[in-house]
């Protein structure tokens, strides 16, 4: 009963997160393993006597096919090359972690770019959309020499392999051959259409032709998603693989190879993360830019930017806890042990971390928003809001990183009674975790509803129907939450899992019918005064900074859970890591790999920045130049400016 429900919930949650690609083949998938390893005597894939699956039968879908491959090695110490001191796991890791990075700022900067660029057709005056455009084509530039850096590093990345690691290449990149040239053909033709993008900006600007032009970005982001799903074969292969029998044959199928039992899980994660990534990036820029630059001119563009950013990266952040959960949910039914391993096991602690790290996320979120009614006059009227919502998102932060048992002496154990404290123990189940960060995710739908009021005046008709319909939603959704998260500490393991579903209904429901109210109630308001950008506090800007390092720093923490999830195994359960280096590395150690991945990623983009700079000098022609409704430079933000635009501040 349990396992049905489980499978039930993958349609929607798929539909949600990742609509393009097919689930089905999954479900079949794991009820196909289940023939595999439970079938009946006399089946097609009945079990041989020694308990392992016939030669030839797929590990996951069950089905037969011809092997097209040599099993997987067996390798031994020797087959893994020593080069004096060098420790060949910790420069996989960087060179890995860097090109993931920048793979994912590549992945985000273009769909950033088109996003902003249809904001700035769709707005409703000449320089609104000129600033718009001008801020899209700022960053496609930059994305040009990112792309050159992530090539740079991929092209590292295999040499490595071959170097460190031949053996494991040697058989990945067999199974993985008859998909070679798709990769290949794929990467050319997003290299293609990311120049076309934007060398055609000043040629396609007016009338039809800019459409053609968004056009363009549409494809390129298609090449780009589709390079990203591909890349996410391989890593989900290792984890959980499919189309290769017991001994590692590969059989024939690369559809089964490609769609694994995680690789739609991993999809929807890793495409959150790479835009969470490209946000962060971009959120250190302006803040960075904010915080050195000389005129006011310049402060107004930067504050303007981080702002913008900021929010298409909370538009990442805030579906990724569930996507995440739906990672791990199904990690625990492709095997139950990978799932114990990294939510119950050695890597237990490292998920701590993670929760601490994405509590802050929020926290910080919302700190920038509540700094950003500065820029507002009229806000001061929610000041006093500020410090509800911010107890409710200490209080849902501490139960968010709450470990369910504690890491303690046996002394301390048995003076307790248990791992499991009696008092905060049921903190750490997973409905009141689920229900901490969706908690969490309201409180700052509230934040942003106040910022967006902080310099309105409500004059619709009907404005009491809906202040009292956002109320209802947003209270109704957090009583839902809270209740269903303590109803969960009753409940058996197996049964309580299945309320986060409910929790995450109540959470889109408050901020679909919440913000889209508001949204209609803010249309005929009346404004207070302009937006006066550059107007934020040194302390939101350096929060703002902060952000995106945190963004990247727990982008990498994750990485290094997931792929610690195999332990010993280059490809789970079919080719074993038997390097000197094949250990799991302590709470400690991975900290601090994960840090300094992280600050060699931006030193990185220091260069990239100041690369992207050689012609600067037109990127920062105020709007009204680049509208073609003035002849001479002209402050655009220095000066208070109207609410325009799609965002309505900006």
């Amino acid at each position: 009963m349990a396992r049905h429900r489980t499978k039930s919930c993958r349609p929607f949650l798929f539909a949600v997160l990742l609509p393009a690609v097919a689930w089905l083949p999954i479900a079949g998938g794991a009820q196909a393993i289940e023939v595999a390893y439970l079938s009946p005597a006399g089946d097609a894939t009945e079990a041989t006597p020694s308990g392992l699956l016939p030669p030839a039968t797929d590990v996951y879908y069950g089905t037969q096919g011809e092997p097209r491959s040599d099993p997987a090695p067996r390798p031994a110490t020797a087959d893994y090359p020593r080069y004096g001191n060098l420790n060949n796991r910790l420069a996989m890791w960087v060179i890995t972690q860097q090109h993931t990075y920048f793979g994912g700022f590549v992945l985000a900067l273009p769909i950033f770019c088109l996003i902003i660029e249809m904001m700035g057709l769709m707005a409703r005056d000449r320089i609104t959309s000129a600033r718009y455009d001008r801020l899209a084509r700022d960053f496609l530039r930059i994305s040009l020499i990112a792309f050159s850096v992530s090539s740079l590093l991929g092209a590292c990345l295999v040499g490595a392999l071959l170097t460190l690691y031949p053996t494991f290449f040697r058989y990945i990149s067999g199974v993985f051959k008859s998909m070679m040239w798709i990769y290949a053909l794929v990467f050319l033709a997003e290299s293609i259409a990311l120049y076309l993008y934007y060398y055609s900006w000043d040629r396609m600007r007016e009338g039809a032709r800019k459409w053609l032009h968004a056009s363009l970005g549409l494809v390129l982001n298609v090449f780009g998603t589709m390079l990203l799903f591909l890349a996410n074969s391989w890593v989900s292969f290792m984890m959980s693989p499919a189309g290769v029998d017991q001994s590692g044959r590969y059989l024939g199928n690369a559809w089964h190879t490609l769609h694994t039992a995680l690789w739609n899980p991993f999809n929807a994660h890793r495409f959150l993360a790479d835009m969470m990534t490209g946000g962060a990036v971009v959120l250190g820029y302006a803040a960075f830019r904010f915080m050195t630059a000389k005129t006011e001119d310049e402060k107004g563009y930067y504050d303007w930017m981080g702002y913008v950013f900021m929010f298409l990266t909370m538009a990442a952040l805030i579906p990724m806890p569930f996507a995440g959960y739906w990672l791990m949910r199904s990690v625990y039914e492709y095997r139950q042990q990978l799932g114990v391993t990294m939510m119950g096991g050695m890597l237990t602690w490292m998920f701590v971390l993670q929760a601490i790290a994405v509590g802050a996320l929020f926290i910080g979120a919302n700190y920038y928003l509540w700094q950003g009614m500065m820029r507002m006059p009229g806000a001061e009227r929610y000041h006093r809001c500020i410090k509800y919502l911010l107890y409710g998102l200490i209080l849902s932060f501490l139960v968010w990183f709450t470990p369910h048992t504690l890491w303690m002496t046996a002394e301390e154990t048995k003076a307790i009674g248990g791992a499991q404290h009696p008092v905060i123990g049921n903190f750490g189940v997973m409905s009141a975790k689920n229900g901490a960060i969706n908690l969490m995710i309201v409180l700052s739908g509230v934040s942003y509803i106040l910022y967006k009021r902080a310099n309105k005046v409500l004059t619709a008709n009907w404005q009491q129907t809906g202040n009292m319909i956002i109320t209802v939603v947003f209270t109704g959704a957090m009583l839902n939450i809270v209740g269903l998260a303590v109803y969960g500490f009753y409940l058996p393991a197996h049964i309580r899992v299945g309320l986060s579903l409910p929790q995450f209904l109540s959470t889109a429901t408050a901020l679909v019918v919440g913000l889209l109210v508001n949204r209609a109630l803010l249309k005929d308001a009346r404004p207070i005064g302009p937006v006066a950008w550059g107007r934020v506090s040194i302390r939101g800007q350096m929060t703002l900074f902060l952000l995106g390092m945190a963004f990247t720093w727990v982008m990498g923490l994750m990485g290094f859970i997931r792929s610690s999830g195999r332990l010993g195994w280059h490809v789970h359960e079919i080719m074993r890591d038997a390097s000197a280096w094949s250990f799991t590395p302590g709470l400690g150690a991975a900290a601090g790999m994960v840090t300094l991945n992280m600050a060699l990623f931006w030193i990185f983009l220091v260069g990239v920045f100041w690369l992207s700079r050689t012609t600067l000098a037109e990127a920062e022609a105020p709007e009204r130049i680049w509208a073609g409704t003035g002849g001479t430079r002209e402050p655009a933000f220095g000066q208070p400016v109207p609410n325009q635009g799609l965002l309505e501040d900006g």
